[in-house]
């Protein structure tokens, strides 16, 4: 198991396609840390907590040390990724130095291209902004950290310079197209990101970029993780500012599918997306077609994708695509025809 945490919703930045500024009624609500301490006790095998938000370093720090602590008087496997713009440690490196060098303790981080990325001022955090923050990690803490990059009708046209990037500092990134949620009225179809991901599988760049990777193990039917698992219900679950609690962060950033938190600490447990028949897929056509598991592998993509009205057109495109998909991974398929399901 995996727990996603939200301690706050708070942020510096103030970023146009952020998914996560309707999380809480109270902007100013800070996550229990007993609740967070009861879901370890109900499942001491958690792995993995993921802290996001809001922005991590809006919280103290002693906040994580009370983390670390309960898992280490608990003798708790689990490790902590924090995922932050990191302005707040380039501002004062000293107040986290000793809290991101801990053994415990990762850190990511996200940049991408374009004028939605906006600090607290409303000015562009730039390419520079971002170098002089990695630049940073690598000096106080000793490694560059990976960066999510979101991919909207705004910025798509930096993909492969997003990547190039990665490669340019030797680190991973991770291309995510965006999601329906918070500032985000619509998300980004998507055959558009598959489109991209072949342009960097066919520009040799893959290495550098998670997805790309994570599409090539999917349709070769190897384990993937979000946002090819279709398995949330079953390996993950999300805690709010406010305490709600899913099993899908994405959900979670819409209030859909909560779960009864008080009724699984107890010992029960739900799987409320995979109870939701209309998330099975995207149409009837998805089963007997090759990208069957590339395009219904994200239930919140599935609910976007009907919600706006872009199952057809994503289709579609897919169709086109799907080839040099199969291509990228030495698979020789035959793709089904277009069936347009809404006639």
């Amino acid at each position: 198991m995996d727990l996603i945490i939200k301690p706050t919703e708070l942020c510096n930045f103030k970023c146009t396609f952020c998914s996560s500024t309707k999380l809480v009624e109270d902007k100013a609500a800070k996550l229990d840390l007993m609740k967070i301490f009861q879901f370890l006790d109900r499942y001491p095998e958690t792995k993995t907590i993921i802290v996001n938000g809001g922005d991590p370093l809006m919280m103290d720090p002693q906040y994580y040390w009370e983390i670390i602590k309960y898992l280490d008087d608990n003798d708790l496997p689990a490790t902590i990724s924090l995922t932050t713009n990191l302005w707040p440690f380039y501002k004062n490196p000293q107040k986290w130095i000793k809290l991101f060098r801990h053994r415990r303790v990762g850190v990511a981080t996200s940049f991408q291209y374009g004028e939605g990325r906006l600090k607290g001022d409303y000015s562009v955090f730039t390419e520079q902004d971002f170098t002089v923050c990695s630049d940073y990690m690598l000096y106080y803490v000793g490694y560059r950290p990976s960066f999510i990059a979101v991919i909207t009708e705004e910025n798509e046209w930096s993909v492969i310079k997003t990547v190039e990037l990665a490669k340019e500092m030797d680190v991973v990134c991770k291309v995510n197209y965006a999601m329906a949620s918070g500032e985000q009225d619509a998300p980004y179809r998507l055959s558009k990101i598959y489109e991209q991901y072949i342009k960097i599988w066919e520009a040799g760049l893959a290495p550098w970029e998670h997805n790309t990777q994570q599409m090539m193990k999917r349709i070769r039917g190897e384990n993937t993780i979000c946002p090819l698992t279709r398995t949330c219900d079953s390996n993950i679950r999300t805690i709010q500012p406010e305490g709600d609690y899913y099993s899908c962060g994405a959900f979670g950033d819409d209030k859909d599918k909560a779960i009864d938190f008080d009724f699984e600490m107890k010992g029960g447990f739900v799987t409320p997306l995979a109870d939701s028949p209309e998330l099975n897929s995207l149409k009837m056509g998805c089963y007997s077609c090759p990208m069957f598991s590339i395009c219904n592998g994200c239930k919140k993509t599935i609910k976007d994708l009907k919600e706006h009205d872009m199952v057809e057109d994503h289709c579609y495109h897919m169709k086109q695509l799907g080839p040099k998909i199969l291509e990228a991974n030495g698979l020789d398929m035959q793709m089904t025809p277009y069936v347009n399901e809404s006639i």
